[in-house]
């Protein structure tokens, strides 16, 4: 789902997601540290941008256009609304695909890593959750990276409810995992920073029976409509404050708090901890013939691989053992770490790059030059309790002990999701196992 600009340069988050999103905050580019050089890498990317999710169009979207055929108001005269009088929704005809835009933005990933890693070899397999628009987005991916004397093979892993950790969908196989977690906090909010916007709708169509989902679903067709229609009459400042977008946001980011985040931490790190063990195995490796790693999922794993790594963590250096405090229901904390729109666009991608840095300054002789560095999009982040290399990044020793660390904290799959069927695994092998799912929809 997309977003508008508001406040300043803050992207407004949906339940589903802004399109593809750098922000500035910090200003960190993803070039090496000096003297340091990525050796191999490994990137999981959520899908590109889709036509409406099912949720959305369900919850918000449809039930706003009903709302409105049921209101005999007169838009034209209505200032902030009068665009409602010839407005009429976009054809949503075939819900969660990948749009026109969406397409070409997994091709344009393609050929910006190619740049980004021009002594890497492309990968040779790209993996993807069977799911259509997953499949969808890695094929595009392929098709902005395979040169004419270069195949990529595309591996689909099916998304199956007892595959344990051993997939790029394993919070479906975590019987602790619900997703409908986080609704009834966000709702919570909504109650609050929507009832002055629905008094002031009110006085604008006194027959309206305008609900907080109608507000909602007003914010969602700024983005859907956009990202299908190229604008919105829906993303207008004139219709809501920059004020309220940044509520809207906040509202979302609640959700995806409780869901995937940290408001469940007692689950969500163990989901994600699997992919980062695989990862780290990979690129520490000698017997790969692969320098790049690729692989696309759904919304759900990245956030959980970030809680897994300790990031964006609103009481990381606070020492507060209360992470759910900081996301309070009666009002916008402006100073959180974890906002939606930065971490969980379209297209968002988290990787793992390992690094030679034998020519980095003070590091030229060190027993063992390879670090590791973790980017959020194209951002360096770093690591809560390893940071010993150059720019922040963690040694190859200091990588083992913190995995060790995270490992205690975020605890096993299994354990952690209650897991009750008998085939559950805590290791994702799909990397080096020959593994090819039936493709599916979702």
């Amino acid at each position: 789902m997309a977003a508008e600009e508001a406040a300043g340069g803050a992207i407004t988050a949906t339940k589903h997601a802004p399109p593809y999103f750098e922000p500035a905050d910090p200003p960190r580019g993803p070039s090496p540290p000096q003297g340091g050089k990525v050796t191999k890498a490994a990137y999981l990317v959520r899908h590109a941008a889709i036509n409406a999710n099912d949720f959305d169009y369900e919850s918000y979207l449809e039930p706003f256009t009903q709302t409105l055929g049921n209101t005999s108001h007169k838009w034209s005269n209505t200032s902030d609304l009068s665009f409602l009088a010839t407005w009429f929704p976009p054809a949503i005809e075939e819900e969660e695909m990948l749009t026109r835009t969406g397409r070409l933005e997994d091709s344009q990933l393609a050929v910006q890593l190619s740049y980004r890693y021009p002594d890497l070899r492309l990968p040779s397999t790209v993996w993807a959750s069977s799911a259509e628009r997953t499949a969808a987005s890695a094929k595009g991916f392929i098709r902005g990276i395979e040169l004419e004397d270069k195949t990529i093979n595309l591996t689909t892993i099916y998304e199956g409810k007892e595959a344990g950790a051993n997939s790029l969908t394993p919070y479906s196989s975590c019987p602790a995992y619900h997703g409908s977690m986080g609704a009834e906090q966000s709702q919570a909010y909504v109650k609050v920073f929507t009832a002055p916007i629905l008094a002031r709708f009110k006085a604008y169509a006194p027959n309206s029976n305008w609900k907080p989902a109608d507000t909602i679903g007003m914010f969602e067709y700024c983005g859907y409509e956009t990202r299908i229609r190229g604008s919105s009459p829906f993303c207008s400042g004139d219709l809501f404050t920059p004020d309220e977008w940044l509520q809207f946001e906040y509202s979302q980011d609640i959700m995806y708090y409780q869901n995937v985040g940290y408001g469940h931490q007692e689950f969500t790190g163990a989901v994600g901890l699997p992919w980062v063990n695989a990862t780290v195995n990979l690129l520490s490796s000698e017997n790969s013939d692969e320098d790049m790693y690729v692989s696309f999922t759904h919304r759900e794993l990245p956030p959980m691989v970030l809680v897994a790594l300790g990031l964006f963590n609103n009481s990381a250096l606070t020492g507060a053992n209360n992470p759910n405090a900081t996301m309070p229901l009666d009002r916008v904390n402006h100073h959180r770490t974890w906002i939606s729109s930065y971490i969980l666009p379209f297209l968002t991608s988290i990787a793992i790059e390992k690094m030679n840095c034998s020519a980095s300054f003070g590091f030229e002789n060190a027993t063992d030059p390879t670090h590791y560095r973790v980017l959020v999009n194209r951002s360096p982040q770093t690591l809560p309790s390893c940071y010993d290399g150059p720019a922040e990044s963690c040694s190859a020793k200091g990588m083992e002990t913190f995995l060790r660390g995270r490992t205690e904290v975020v605890g096993e799959y299994s354990e952690r999701c209650g897991v009750d069927y008998s085939n559950s695994t805590e290791v994702l092998s799909i990397y080096t196992a020959n593994v090819t799912g039936k493709a599916v929809g979702k």
